[in-house]
């Protein structure tokens, strides 16, 4: 005896889209690589962090006593710099050491004050110590020959730093996260955007929408199509960012985890409200062209846009930054970003997310009418305005 299902249309068409892609080669593939360079990225960022500079110091006899200073006085400055001592006897027998490796660097006396030699490129940790230590042993002696001390000819002169939202260190791991936030978007809706719309074409092309047409009505199809999509992007979303998270917390800034994860939530809300949006387009993109080769012209507007997003999500700041913050669709990548600073009254993101919701919805709309309109039309490619106005 046969069995009819009893699911509706939109979701057999979804978890055909899920299906197919999940179980993909080039799909998970794709993932465990994007994983494979994020846990990559994030272990040498630690390594680096934890590792400890070695550099050798050459001297001669009029300057051992000062790289002595510095070599005391290196762990002061930088604790990740270690300064080894090596003694020389003559200019002639540093200029062998560094050419021979010995030394990373030769320090001794010249007219107006003191000299960092090195052999092609220039040692940089060994050159802030260097300049550090110098700096205050030389004020240190001329204090003394001018009967004062160090600390009061500096007093007045010290410059600090402050933020009206947290420090410098959490404005950098902010900075950086809601890059991070930014390229995903960017990524995620240009790739399953640009697949999407590919898979729309060749049902055009092969004429086997005609066939599902028969069968469901189109709305069923493009809600299929775009919540596939959708869930599939959210699922290698979700994936990037536990790992992200889980990533951080062996780094020396697993401190900041617990204040990252309120804004992660509210990322992965105003993501999922833009992508729907962007799919939406993705799939009238897909629509209005009748060959692959048609795809660039139809997706060009949209392409700008998501461009305009990336670099709007990555260099506005300021009153620009605010504002661009409550514009759909630009405020999926940008609001997130001004959580993640710090300073957000608590109205502002829920606002953000319900014009963004809004936009969606209204883009949906207008989406759904535009694709079922230019779908079956395959003698050539359709134009916004013929699509808008062609008879059901």
């Amino acid at each position: 005896m046969s069995t009819r299902t009893t699911d509706p249309a939109w979701l057999l068409v979804t978890r055909r889209e899920v299906v197919s892609r999940i179980t993909d080669k080039s799909f998970l593939i794709g993932t465990v690589l994007m994983v494979t360079m994020l846990v990559g990225f994030i272990g040498f960022t630690a390594w680096q962090d934890e590792k400890t500079d070695e550099v050798t110091l050459g001297a001669t006899p009029d300057s051992v006593a000062m790289a002595t200073a510095v070599a005391d006085g290196a762990s002061e400055v930088g604790d990740k710099v270690d300064v080894t001592l090596v003694e020389l006897d003559d200019e002639a027998a540093a200029e062998q050491a560094l050419e021979e490796d010995e030394v990373d660097a030769w320090l001794h006396p010249v007219a107006d004050g003191w000299e960092l030699t090195s052999e092609s490129s220039e040692q940089e940790s060994l050159t802030a110590v260097v300049e550090a230590v110098v700096r205050q042993q030389v004020l240190t002696e001329n204090a003394a020959d001018a009967g004062t001390t160090v600390e009061e000819l500096e007093a007045g002169s010290a410059v600090s730093t402050a933020f009206l939202r947290g420090d410098a260190e959490k404005a950098a791991v902010a900075q950086a996260v809601g890059f991070v936030f930014v390229f995903l978007f960017y990524i995620a809706a240009l790739i399953f955007g640009m697949q999407l719309a590919s898979s729309v074409i060749e049902e055009k092309q092969s004429r086997i929408v005609e066939i599902i047409a028969a069968a469901i009505p189109l709305r069923h199809l493009l809600a299929g199509k775009v919540l596939g999509n959708t869930a599939l992007a959210m699922i290698q979303l979700l994936v990037y960012l536990a790992v992200g998270l889980v990533g951080l917390s062996f780094t020396p800034y697993k401190s900041y985890v617990p204040a990252l994860s309120g804004p992660t939530a509210w990322f992965v809300g105003f993501f999922l409200a833009g992508f729907i949006a962007l799919a939406c387009l993705w799939a009238v993109a897909g629509s209005l062209a009748s060959r692959t080769e048609d795809l660039q012209a139809t997706s060009t507007p949209l392409t700008m846009l998501m461009l305009a997003m990336f670099f709007g999500g990555v260099s506005l700041d300021g009153r620009g930054q605010v504002i661009a913050s409550f514009v759909p669709p630009v405020s999926a990548v940008v609001m997130p970003k001004r959580i993640l600073a710090g300073g957000v009254e608590w109205w502002e993101p829920l606002v953000a997310l319900g014009l963004l919701a809004v936009f969606a919805a209204v883009t949906v709309w207008v989406g759904e009418r535009l694709y079922r309109r230019a779908l079956l039309q395959t003698g050539g490619r359709v134009s916004l305005r013929q699509a808008w106005s062609a008879a059901e």
